[in-house]
């Protein structure tokens, strides 16, 4: 493929143009060649629908029976329907049988549907304050005994497992860790065959977070980006690429406009640390009501690659006996405003995050994926929303065991169980496996036994952390 847009808004008429114009070319389609789903549309219904799931590229001639063969292998309809030009236009055909055979329909200069169109003027504007109202307060105690049983029967932290039971998630036989078997999904890309070979995969991740994004629009993105690449590297998955659908409220107001320079800057600078282009994306503007606007979401999408899904470790604690330890990068302290037990408290979002240690975070992510890759580790997840207990507590549901754990001694001791930043995994496995590790893992504790132990009186058992965390399967009945 020379190029390759997806079908968004205006459907054709959009992507066509958008083309030719970064190709400063241009583009004859021919509407009686687009497969449709109701017949008789009209030229500018076929140009401008907006059907899901479609994809417009370019192509050498010579190389349109290849692509067809690929498509074909995976069920993927391919049509040629039109051709490059050189006159900088883009020219609409019907030649359905009762027209006069080639009639043009539309013929437009590239430039007046896209250079020359009118921009957004924005006046971005830092508001002098937190715009959005403090949640209510649902939980009273600080007593961490009291406080992850809360945080895992929260909205954002609940098994999903009776949504996503209602399909199938066995993608032609092909899923190699299922939901909750692993913090980003795995697929092998050929079927297995026999042989000792590698058998290659791919691990898919979305993440966004809208309130962290609220507090801090520049440092919650990059806390976005980073933690879908760390989803990926508890697969041993390395980044190939990223799509991105940006949800803001009406970016003519300056405070909001604010958000989405700011967020786009994040990620801007984060993917350049990284290596990861972007390649595809999408915006959802004007998201307000009468309680003002949504909070700014940019969710991000992202798919790496695996050199063998043998050796992909789940999620959970496999074995009684393995030794546990922490991935954390140096000088790392976890922060709870802004943090999911900061809601559950009803306190107000803060006026910013702190600042992200890019390098830091990117060298612990790469250690993380190199382990998963190795094979030697039974389990890697990273901590996110909840904070380290909450991750262990995860660890202990998914694999069906509990875990003694001593955790690192810190200044704020409901910082150290529950407070938040990226960067930081939970990995276990043998205890040569672990001491291989070097810097940055900090051994924390062994797998064993039918409860989460921490010490000092704190000690949660598998039921209770597994009812806790259906609460949503409750909700449904």
């Amino acid at each position: 493929m020379r190029s390759l847009q997806d079908l968004g808004a205006a459907g054709l008429s959009s992507s066509a143009a958008e083309m030719a114009s970064k190709g400063e070319v241009g583009l004859e389609i021919d509407v009686a060649k687009v497969p449709l789903r109701e017949a008789r549309l009209e030229p500018y219904e076929i140009m401008v629908s907006e059907s899901q799931e479609r994809m417009l590229c370019v192509i050498e001639p010579e190389r349109l029976e290849e692509l067809e063969q690929v498509c074909a292998r995976w069920e993927v309809r391919a049509t040629a329907i039109g051709r490059v030009t050189e006159d900088r236009r883009l020219r609409v055909l019907d030649t359905r049988s009762g027209t006069e055979g080639g009639e043009v329909v539309g013929d437009m200069p590239v430039e007046a549907l896209v250079d020359d169109c009118p921009l957004y003027d924005l006046q971005p504007a830092k508001p002098d304050g937190q715009i959005y109202p403090a949640p209510p307060r649902v939980l009273d105690s600080e007593d961490p005994q009291d406080v992850l049983p809360a945080l895992l029967s929260s909205s954002n932290l609940c098994s999903r497992r009776v949504l996503f039971e209602q399909y199938d998630c066995l993608v032609q036989s092909r899923t190699v860790r299922r939901p909750e078997q692993s913090d980003a999904a795995v697929l092998q890309l050929q079927p297995e065959r026999g042989g000792e070979g590698p058998r290659p995969g791919i691990a898919v991740s979305i993440d966004g977070n809208g309130r962290r994004v609220a507090c801090d629009p520049y440092q919650g993105t990059v806390e976005a980006v980073l933690e879908c690449a760390a989803n990926l590297a508890c697969a041993g998955a390395e980044p190939l690429g990223l799509t991105n659908c940006l949800n803001f409220g009406n970016p003519e107001k300056p405070h909001v406009a604010w958000q989405l320079e700011r967020s786009v800057a994040g990620m801007a600078a984060v993917l350049t640390r990284i290596g990861v282009p972007v390649v595809g994306g999408n915006v959802s503007l004007y998201n307000e009501s009468g309680g003002g606007p949504i909070y700014p979401t940019p969710v991000v999408g992202m798919v790496g690659r695996i050199p063998d899904v043998r050796r992909v470790p789940s999620l959970g604690f496999a074995v009684e006996g393995h030794r546990i330890a922490l991935l954390s990068p140096p000088g790392f302290r976890p922060s709870l405003p802004g943090s999911e037990l900061a809601k559950l408290h009803g306190e107000p979002l803060p006026d910013g995050l702190p600042e992200i240690d890019v390098e830091a975070v990117a060298a612990c992510i790469e250690a993380a994926r190199g382990a998963a890759r190795a094979g030697a580790l039974a389990s890697v997840h990273d901590v996110a929303e909840g904070g380290l207990v909450t991750a262990l507590a995860e660890c202990c549901l998914a694999g069906g065991v509990g875990a003694s754990v001593e955790l690192p001694v810190g200044e704020d001791p409901l910082a150290a169980m529950f407070g938040e930043g990226v960067g930081r995994f939970v990995v276990s496995g043998p205890a040569d496996a672990i001491a291989e590790l070097g810097e940055p893992a900090h051994a924390i504790g062994t797998v064993g036994g039918e409860a989460l132990d921490l010490g000092a009186g704190l000690r949660w058992s598998l039921s209770e952390l597994g009812s806790a965390a259906d609460s949503l399967a409750e909700a449904f009945g």
